[in-house]
């Protein structure tokens, strides 16, 4: 039987990876993250749902995402850059080189595609969500 290109984000059936931004990170708070990989190809593709807890850290993107709010509220700042306030139903894309901070104000569920940039990625994470 062939798989089928159509895939549900279903994060229910999903037990979760737990993480948190890396210490020397963290500006405020104790953000603590969830993540549901619902999907992922090769090149570097992910998708799924990422909920972080209020706190605010240091964001350095070496890939690209494209991010949709659930639900919850958090503030993004690019480095020179205006606050950008998110709430539910907001949608925006993280490009490569992306530096700035994320501060969660209402634990925050976002539905996240990502596609790594592995050629010239310095990061360690085991998923690709901040």
């Amino acid at each position: 039987m062939a798989s089928s290109h159509f895939v549900t984000i279903d994060f229910g059936s999903i037990d979760p990876e737990h993480g948190a931004p890396a210490a020397d990170r963290i500006i405020s708070g104790d953000p603590q993250f969830r993540t549901w990989n619902c999907d992922e190809a090769d090149g570097g593709l992910y998708a799924g749902i990422w909920e972080a807890t209020p706190g605010k850290w240091r964001i350095v993107y070496d890939e690209w995402e494209f991010c949709h709010i659930l639900s919850g509220r958090s503030i993004v700042t690019e480095e020179g850059g205006k606050e950008q306030h998110l709430q539910a139903g907001d949608s925006f894309v993280l490009r490569p080189g992306f530096r700035g901070t994320w501060e969660v104000i209402e634990t925050t569920h976002d539905g996240c595609a990502s596609v790594l940039h592995t050629h010239h990625s310095t990061s360690n994470r085991s998923n690709p969500w901040k």
